[in-house]
């Protein structure tokens, strides 16, 4: 007798052509997708925690939203990360979450996670390129820019 259990399949769609998705070259390329495709609405409501997922010639696969919380912070789920990334078979990665209250600054809890989430990568070979806080005035800041990724 045949032991009844799920089937898992996992699965990736891409609506564009990479072709036609655009080159991340810089913090500020990056910054500008990323705000072009933020919800307005949303960004100086509640925190969100978004992947900027890339393949290897760093053009844009697509950008998965991992948590969205309250004010002040949001639950972030390494499985959930690693997840997403090995199911779109991306191979870098830039890190975003936006700060309703308008502060650039990263807080310890952001430096914290950003270590934990690139040490967790470089087990599979994924790049993660930078880790950006954006704010509802359109500003960012760039862990890479600024040396402390």
């Amino acid at each position: 007798m045949k032991t009844k259990v799920s089937e898992i399949k996992i699965s990736y769609r891409s609506k564009v052509k990479l072709s036609e998705t655009p080159k991340i070259n810089s913090s500020a390329t990056a910054a500008e997708v990323l705000f072009s495709n933020w919800d307005k609405d949303e960004i100086e409501v509640s925190e969100s925690f978004k992947l900027l997922l890339l393949n290897n010639n760093n053009r844009v696969k697509g950008i998965f939203e991992v948590s969205k919380g309250g004010i002040t912070y949001t639950l972030v789920d390494l499985r959930i990360i690693f997840g997403v990334i090995l199911k779109s078979l991306s191979t870098a990665v830039i890190l975003t979450h936006n700060h309703p209250s308008g502060t650039l600054l990263p807080s310890n809890p952001d430096k914290d996670l950003t270590h934990k989430i690139k040490r967790a990568a470089e087990l599979f070979d994924i790049k993660v390129l930078d880790h950006l806080i954006l704010t509802p005035g359109g500003d960012y800041y760039s862990f890479a820019d600024n040396g402390i990724l």
